[in-house]
C-alpha cells in the first residue's frame, strides 16, 4: 500500500489518498492541472490510466492541443483517446457552458465505447472551486449552485472524480514545473470577456492578499451547501413521492411555498434535465395556487421548454406544439 509522508508533494499526496476503480480515465486538455493529474495517475497505476481528450474545435489551436496529448502520451506510455464534437452554443446559451456539456457528453461517450472503464478523473482544484462559487454567487444562485463541484458525482453509470480540489492552481504547476514537464496554455483563458476569466485574473488575487486562506474557507462553505442541498433533495423526493410524477396539481396546492419551489426544481431537474430561473420558479408557482378551476389554462416557460397543465397534473415538453386555447 502507498505511503505518502509529509514530505511528499501536495499532488503526489493527493493522488496516493485517491481510490477509483481501475481501469481508470484522466480527462486530459493538454494544459498544467490535466498534464499533473496524468502524469501522477500513470505514475501510481503504471498499464492501469487511459487519457481521454476531447477536441472542441472551437479554435485554430485544437489541433495543436491533440498533437501536444498525444507527444505526452507516448512519452508517459498512456494510452489517448480523443472524442471530436460540436461545442458551438445555442443561442441564449454561453459558450463556456456549452463547452461543458459538450464535455460532458464526450466522457460518457467515451466510457460506453471502453466499457471497462467507469471512473474518470477530472483536474479542477481548489481555485477553480472557488469560481465556481463565486459564479454561482454572481448569478444569485441557490445552494445547488452554492455547493460547487462535488468530489465524487455520478454522470449515468460514470464516477466522476476530482482529486485535486484542496490544492492550488499555483501549486499544482509549482510540482509540475519540478517534473521537468511543459503544458500547452488555452489562449481563451486570457480572454476578458468570459466571467470566469475575469474572476481569476482580478478578483482572486485580491482575495488572496485579502484573505490568504479564502481557498480552505471557500470549500468549507461548499461541502455545508451540498449537505444541506442533500437534505432538500430528499425532501423533494419524499414529497414527489406523495403528489405523484408527474405532481398532481391539488396535491402539490396543499404544500407551503418553499416545499413546492423545491419539489417542481427536483422534479423538473431529475425528470426533464432543466432547471427553471428564479423569475420563471416564481410566475410557476403563482400560477399553480391560481389553479383552482377545472378550466383553467396553465402554460409557462422552464428552462429550455415549457410546463403545462394536463389535466389535474403538470406536464413539461420542449417539442410538442402549444395546447389549445382553453384546454384543461
Amino acid at each position: 500500500m502507498d505511503c505518502a509522508t509529509d514530505e511528499t508533494p501536495a499532488v503526489e499526496k493527493a493522488v496516493a489518498a485517491f481510490s477509483p476503480g481501475l481501469p481508470l480515465a484522466v480527462a486530459f486538455s493538454g494544459g498544467a492541472d490535466s498534464s499533473a493529474l496524468l502524469l501522477a495517475c500513470a505514475r501510481r497505476w503504471p498499464g492501469q490510466v487511459v487519457a481521454w481528450h476531447v477536441h472542441h474545435g472551437l479554435q485554430a489551436a485544437a489541433d495543436d492541443f491533440e498533437t501536444h496529448c498525444r507527444a505526452a502520451c507516448a512519452r508517459w506510455h498512456v494510452p489517448l483517446a480523443v472524442r471530436r464534437v460540436d461545442a458551438t452554443h445555442a443561442r441564449g446559451e454561453s459558450p463556456e457552458d456549452a463547452a461543458r456539456r459538450a464535455r460532458r457528453g464526450a466522457f460518457v461517450a467515451l466510457a460506453q465505447e471502453a466499457a471497462e472503464v467507469a471512473d474518470v478523473a477530472l483536474a479542477h482544484h481548489a481555485d477553480d472551486q472557488a469560481e465556481t462559487l463565486l459564479l454561482a454567487l454572481s448569478r444569485g444562485a441557490g445552494l445547488g449552485g452554492l455547493a460547487g463541484m462535488p468530489a465524487l458525482a455520478h454522470w449515468g453509470s460514470l464516477r466522476v472524480h476530482r482529486p485535486l480540489l484542496g490544492l492550488s492552481g499555483a501549486g499544482i504547476r509549482d510540482w509540475l514545473r519540478t517534473q521537468g514537464e511543459t503544458w500547452i496554455e488555452d489562449p481563451t483563458n486570457q480572454d476578458g470577456r468570459f466571467t470566469r476569466n475575469r474572476i481569476r485574473s482580478q478578483v482572486l488575487p485580491a482575495l488572496e492578499a485579502a484573505f490568504p486562506q479564502f481557498r480552505a474557507t471557500f470549500a468549507r462553505s461548499a461541502r455545508h451547501a451540498a449537505q444541506a442541498q442533500s437534505l432538500l433533495a430528499g425532501l423533494a423526493r419524499q414529497d414527489l413521492e406523495a403528489t405523484g410524477e408527474p405532481p398532481r396539481i391539488a396535491d402539490l396546492q396543499r404544500l407551503p411555498r418553499e416545499r413546492q419551489a423545491n419539489l417542481l426544481r427536483h422534479w423538473l431537474q431529475g425528470a426533464h434535465g432543466c432547471l427553471p430561473s428564479a423569475a420563471q420558479l416564481e410566475e410557476l408557482l403563482d400560477q399553480v395556487q391560481a389553479c383552482r378551476t377545472r378550466g383553467h389554462r396553465l402554460h409557462l416557460k422552464a428552462g429550455r421548454g415549457f410546463v403545462r397543465r394536463q389535466g389535474d397534473v403538470l406536464d413539461w415538453y420542449n417539442t410538442a406544439p402549444l395546447p389549445p386555447e382553453g384546454r384543461g
